[in-house]
Parts: C-alpha cells; structure tokens; sequence
C-alpha cells in the first residue's frame, strides 16, 4: 500500500468536501486526476495498477469518512473516477471495476459505512462509468457486484450476506449478475 497517494488523496477530498459540499464530484475529480497523474509518471500496469486503484479509493473513502461525508457517494463517483482516469491513459478494464469495489466495500467497512448503500452506490458508478467510457455496461455491473461481494467476503459473513442482498437484481435498469466463485 502506498501511504503517500492514499494520504494526499484523503487530504484532497476532505478539502473538497469541506470546501463545496459535495461528494460525487470531488470523487470523480480527485480519483480520475489522481490515477491519470500517477498512471502517467510511473507507468503502471498490471498489479501495480491495481495496487494504485486500491490506494487511491481508499484515500478517497477515508477522506470523505473524515468529513462525515456521504461514503455511498464517495463510492459512487470513485468508480467513475477510476473508470474515466482509466480510460484517459488507455488503461480501463473491467477488472478494475471488480478491484474498486473490493476495496470500496473494504475500506467503507473501516469506516463503518452502510456496506448495502457502498455496494449498490458501486455498481451504480459502474454502470455511470462504463457508459461514459465506452464499456460494456452489463459487464462492468457484474465486475462491480461481484467485486463488492468479494471485499465483504474479507470483512464478514454478515457483510457478504448485507452486500449481496444489495447487488442482486436490476440496478439503474440494468439486471445484475454475480459471478460465482467469490473466494
């Protein structure tokens, strides 16, 4: 893990947030600038990316967190950062989606959020994000859910019981499928 992007992140958006307010869009904009910035001067694929992805959600969730923000928002306009910062350097896939929300439930379970409310703000952001770039949107739902699961397999049965009950079904009219295994 690296601290120092999580932590410049979390700063960013706890300035952000007390700065404006809102939620959505300081995680938008900080998660994209911050992964496109990082992306570009240190040229990161493969785990490195994903390693990255983790760090910068993380910063984002613990600074909203911070703030008594809206961690379901933070969650929401993260994927989309992710996905369109992603996308700016050529790197976007729909394993990144499942990698964001992992961590996303993961890290909103640090700061005791509503794991239901992150994981179906998650998948929401996939399918805002995916449509934005370019993805298959039914694609990016399923990364998204079951990446949700597989974060809340880290935290607890209870988790993963709350997680799925909020992903299964349609979501912004898209019909979600999880992928089995979730281990």
């Amino acid at each position: 893990m690296n601290k120092g992007i999580m932590e410049s992140v979390k700063d960013k958006m706890v300035g952000s947030i007390k700065g404006t307010g809102e939620v959505l869009n300081a995680a938008v904009d900080t998660v994209s600038g911050t992964l496109v910035t990082t992306i570009k001067g240190t040229g990161a694929v493969g785990t490195a990316l994903t390693s990255t992805v983790s760090d910068v959600l993380r910063g984002a969730i613990m600074g909203t967190a911070q703030v008594g923000g809206d961690v379901g928002a933070a969650a929401k306009g993260g994927v989309v950062g992710v996905l369109k910062g992603t996308k700016e350097v050529g790197a976007e896939t729909i394993d990144t989606v499942s990698v964001s929300a992992r961590t996303l439930v993961k890290s909103a379970a640090e700061v005791g959020g509503d794991l239901g409310t992150v994981a179906r703000n998650t998948v929401e952001g996939a399918i805002s994000g995916a449509k934005q770039v370019g993805l298959n949107v039914e694609e990016a739902a399923s990364a998204a859910a079951t990446g949700a699961i597989k974060g809340a397999g880290e935290v607890s049965e209870q988790a993963v019981h709350q997680v799925r009950n909020a992903v299964t079904g349609f979501i912004a009219g898209v019909k979600v499928v999880v992928k089995e295994p979730f281990k």
